[in-house]
């Protein structure tokens, strides 16, 4: 006796069509997302940035008060005295008030300046040189602590 052989059913899979559109609509779906999320990225940097600018200009106010009110003189140089122990003016040595120099979100070191040049207040001026990278000194999309445009 003869067994009868069924059908067996075609094992189903894509079309080349099918992955054609599947792979065009991701591809729809990407190009309105992507320019999106860079945005985001820039302006996650930018408010980093600012906390970092908020981080530094902490530390060196805390030096200044160890200091009878003095801050360090200079520009990025002048930093250095935050990576170290100082002596208070009471004589007593502290910590170092830092670990290293802050950088901003795009992994430059921030710029620092006093006596301040770039505004009318007697604090040291803080600023990165923004999102392009260049130094406008505080101008530009340059990101600082003397405008209205760093708090956050």
């Amino acid at each position: 006796m003869q067994r009868l052989r069924r059908p067996q059913p075609r094992r189903g899979g894509f079309t080349l069509l099918e992955i054609l559109i599947v792979l065009s609509i991701i591809g729809v779906i990407a190009a309105m997302v992507v320019p999106q999320l860079i945005g985001q990225q820039r302006e996650a940097n930018i408010k980093a940035s600012r906390a970092n600018i908020k981080g530094l200009e902490s530390a060196v106010k805390l030096y200044a008060v160890s200091q009878a009110g003095q801050y360090p003189q200079g520009g990025q140089e002048a930093l250095t005295v935050l990576l170290q122990p100082t002596v208070g003016s009471d004589g007593r040595t502290t910590e170092p008030l830092l670990r290293s120099v802050p950088m901003d979100a795009w992994q430059r070191p921030l710029f620092y300046e006093y006596p301040n040049t770039k505004s009318n207040i007697d604090e040291p001026a803080i600023w990165s040189a923004g999102p392009n990278g260049i130094n406008e000194n505080g101008a530009g999309d340059d990101i600082n602590n003397w405008s209205q445009a760093t708090s956050l």
